[in-house]
């Protein structure tokens, strides 16, 4: 059965760090692209960043840029969102997505499997 779970969300104050990870399973993910998406309270889900099979390739939103930084572990199979510098604009849950035949892109419905969410809480 392949899944994705996503950890490592908390409540942090303003201008702190987080690092989520999305551990897959029931398959090897090497060929996939990964990503990450959000959820705002009372927002449709967005886009946040992705990467491509290789790791060469990256993708991020413009809200997010210069502050987040997507990366992933093959060996692991695991992918990671490293978050600096949070907002309370960054709270969230947290959505991660992988994607078996596309390459870095921030459309939903692109990506074949998602996470259930781990939730990221900034306090203003």
């Amino acid at each position: 059965q392949v899944q994705l779970v996503e950890s490592g969300g908390a409540l942090v104050q303003t201008g702190g760090s987080l690092r989520l990870s999305c551990a897959a399973s029931g398959r090897t993910f090497s060929s996939d692209t990964f990503a990450w998406f959000r959820q705002a309270p009372g927002k449709g889900r967005e886009f946040v960043a992705s990467i491509s099979w290789s790791g060469g390739n990256t993708l991020y939103a413009d809200s997010v840029k210069g502050r987040f930084t997507i990366s992933r572990d093959d060996a692991k199979n695991e992918a990671y969102l490293q978050m600096t510098s949070l907002s309370h604009e960054d709270t969230a849950l947290y959505y991660c997505a992988a994607s078996t035949f596309w390459g870095i892109t921030p459309l939903e419905d692109r990506y074949d499997y998602w996470g259930q969410g781990t939730q990221v809480a900034v306090s203003s």
